[in-house]
């Protein structure tokens, strides 16, 4: 019953987090330390993730089906292959490619190193930062009907760096997308159709690792709260997503800005101070 409430928190952390510019994986990594829970693990945090991700398709649901069903339909009509969803299709594709490749080359490191809460605390701040500069200096002459390859791959590799907890996918491609002069609300939205591919690749792939053994000083969530987990990040995450877009279509990213910095440095304090360990 406890690991059931415990999966109920975790789930909700999620569905709030991994949209927002905040790093999900970093507030599942730190507030269970706080709360003496431990390490939920990285195979638990790409696992979960599937409900916010599932909560993207539904939400974004008209528009995956047009890019899909015409993608398809240029492979066989080259007439078809100038259109704007078409080319989508390719570049979600073609952003993918990085997080992927560097998620394999880079599985062991992401699933013990990177899970360093000094690691997580710098990223925090570090992105954070990065996002400020690029939200005030980027300008909003780009809607996202222009994006071009070049900017899908400049956009993939941003995401990439989402490897390392604390970055946030959301928050690197965003920053990306606003330093390319992208509005906030097309930067946002492509990043919620970019995320698609490799969170939902990542947490099929982990999915073989919950039941099985964990590393020392994880927690051993099996199936059952992980299912929950999951089914609370879907519902949670839905609603952040129709919030989200909402809010950055008049509003800055400065508040998740100083939210980002000041988790980091106090994450630091923390640390410092000795009640958190940084790696068990």
């Amino acid at each position: 019953m406890w690991e059931m409430l415990q999966a109920m928190v975790l789930g909700t952390i999620q569905g709030l987090t991994e949209f927002l510019p905040i790093s999900s994986s970093a507030h599942l990594r730190i507030y269970p330390e706080l709360f003496g829970w431990g390490d939920p693990g990285a195979a638990f945090t790409a696992v979960i993730q599937i409900g916010t991700e599932l909560a993207v398709l539904i939400y974004f649901r008209n528009d995956i089906w047009r890019i899909g069903s015409m993608w398809c339909r240029s492979l066989f009509r080259p007439e078809l292959r100038g259109h704007l969803d078409a080319r989508m299709g390719w570049f979600i594709i073609v952003g993918s490619l990085p997080i992927v490749v560097l998620g394999i080359a880079l599985k062991d490191v992401i699933e013990q190193d990177f899970r360093n809460l000094w690691i997580i605390a710098t990223m925090l701040v570090v992105m954070g930062l990065v996002l400020g500069l690029a939200d005030k200096l980027g300008s909003n002459s780009k809607k996202i009907k222009q994006i071009t390859l070049r900017d899908a791959i400049l956009m993939g590799g941003a995401q990439a760096l989402a490897l390392v907890p604390g970055v946030s996918r959301s928050g690197a491609t965003i920053s990306m997308g606003r330093a390319l002069g992208y509005e906030r609300e097309a930067s946002t939205r492509y990043a919620f159709l970019l995320a698609i591919p490799a969170v939902v690749g990542a947490g099929l792939f982990e999915l073989r690792k919950i039941g099985e053994p964990v590393a020392a000083g994880q927690t051993d969530y099996g199936w059952g709260p992980t299912i929950v987990a999951t089914v609370v990040s879907f519902l949670v995450g839905y609603a952040a997503i129709a919030w989200l877009l909402r809010y950055v279509s008049t509003r800055s990213y400065t508040p998740f800005v100083i939210y980002r910095v000041v988790l980091g440095l106090s994450t630091m304090v923390l640390l410092g101070t000795g009640v958190l360990v940084a790696q068990a």
